[in-house]
């Protein structure tokens, strides 16, 4: 009989203090290992648990997957539960500090090294031709679910930047896009001389908002500089100087008042200078056009490559989210075929489409039969588009990761109202950072 699917609600405490938990009282991954991998069981009766984080249609998406799993596996029986995203990591660190996470877990990019490092994930390497197929995956995409070289998850989808324009608006300001294979410093002139062109124009135009307030950014800039954001041993792989540098190319836009306001920023959240129709461009993730096209309501949003470093795009895909198997699962057998077919199935990329990203293998894309001209299509067209630009891996974040990443956006929004220097910025981020990242 059919487990019920549930969806949680939680009264727990902060997230933060259930990560202490969560390294204190670590498993380990001995008896959920690679190296003892046999094919599922046929015979025995199976459960699994599977937990992500999502809404109500990501509930109904996955439902209907799962429903196709058990159809393909009578003996094994799924329950589900899915809550918010904050709720999502509170209850996870409390089952990650009595061992008992579930089978497979929807999994962040950003909390991968933390649960990795806790022992709490069970290696997939040996489940790899027996339960996990990964043949239809980018070496540098499947290479994302690794920490120390061994596979704790598996991508599920994926998204790349890319740096949106609205095709109106730039032809109402008068100013060529830039050229092919166009560099940063191209970028930020052409943000100045744009976002001059409307300075008289009402509303007011301008190029786009602070590049440099995004640090994912900042972190595609290093990689193009040839530097690892991140050491193999959890520590930070980039200088103060490396971030002053970056925050100094924002300063001449910032000291022209040439980008999207702050304090406007402030007043329309969660919307922005693009979304509002006010900045001709912005740099974000690929699968947020739909998000794009729905606020601004301007169907006719296109997208380019991001600026190129001095050796080249040398960009990355992200995951968006990635599947991973607990440490301490029973049936750890089960746990990575579950894994292998939700991000295999065609049937499974027909059902999803691109709203976890675009599926990171190529037999779902082919399997959505999107419309041309649709934000599906257009989403996956520039990702082929820019296949020879992505060369790089993405950067596994540090443990704390989320910590820092809010620290220097709160140090961006003062440095654009004017209230701390560069200097100043660097120096803060980097004396919160040493208190937010384990020391190894």
């Amino acid at each position: 009989m059919r487990i019920a699917r549930t969806k949680l609600a939680t009264g727990l405490g902060t997230a933060t203090v259930l990560a202490l938990a969560l390294t204190a009282c670590s498993g380990s991954s001995d008896g959920a290992g690679s190296d003892d991998a046999a094919p599922v069981d046929t015979e025995e009766d199976i459960t699994l648990t599977f937990a992500f984080w999502g809404n109500d249609d990501r509930a109904d998406k996955y439902a209907q997957s799962i429903d196709l799993f058990e159809e393909a596996n009578p003996n094994i029986t799924v329950q589900e539960q899915f809550q918010s995203w904050p709720d999502y990591w509170t209850a996870r660190n409390t089952e990650a500090a009595g061992s008992s996470l579930p089978d497979v877990m929807q999994m962040d990019l950003s909390y991968l090294r933390q649960y990795a490092a806790a022992g709490q994930l069970a290696d997939l390497s040996g489940q790899i031709d027996t339960n996990l197929d990964v043949s239809g995956f980018d070496e540098s995409l499947l290479a994302s679910g690794t920490v120390d070289g061994t596979q704790y998850a598996i991508p599920t989808s994926v998204n790349t930047f890319a740096m949106f324009y609205n095709p109106a608006l730039v032809e109402s300001l008068g100013v060529d896009l830039p050229a092919e294979g166009y560099t940063w410093d191209d970028y930020f002139a052409w943000i100045e001389e744009a976002s001059a062109a409307g300075a008289d124009m009402d509303p007011q135009l301008y190029g786009a908002g602070d590049p440099t307030a995004v640090f994912w950014l900042f972190l595609q800039n290093l990689i193009q500089q040839g530097i690892d954001p991140f050491t193999e041993d959890g520590q930070l792989g980039f200088t103060p100087e490396d971030m002053t540098a970056w925050l100094d190319k924002g300063q001449p836009l910032r000291d022209a008042g040439a980008t999207f306001p702050i304090d406007q920023v402030k007043q329309i959240e969660p919307l922005g200078g693009f979304t509002v129709n006010q900045s001709a461009t912005e740099i974000s993730w690929d699968n947020f056009l739909a998000g794009y096209v729905a606020d601004s309501g301007t169907e006719d949003i296109a997208m380019l490559p991001i600026p190129a470093g001095d050796d080249g795009a040398k960009m990355f895909p992200k995951p968006s989210m990635l599947l991973a198997p607990s440490a301490n699962s029973e049936n750890p057998d089960a746990a990575a075929a579950l894994i292998s077919f939700l991000v295999n199935d065609p049937e499974v990329g027909t059902i999803f489409g691109t709203s976890k990203g675009v599926p990171a293998v190529q037999a779902q894309v082919d399997a959505m039969g999107v419309e041309d001209g649709s934000v599906d299509a257009r989403v996956v067209e520039y990702e082929e588009s820019i296949a020879d630009l992505i060369t790089e891996t993405a950067p596994l974040p540090v443990e704390g990761f989320g910590a820092v990443e809010a620290e220097y956006l709160r140090l961006s929004e003062e440095l654009q109202y004017g209230t701390i220097t560069v200097d100043e910025f660097v120096e803060q981020w980097f004396a919160s950072a040493e208190q937010s990242i384990p020391q190894s």
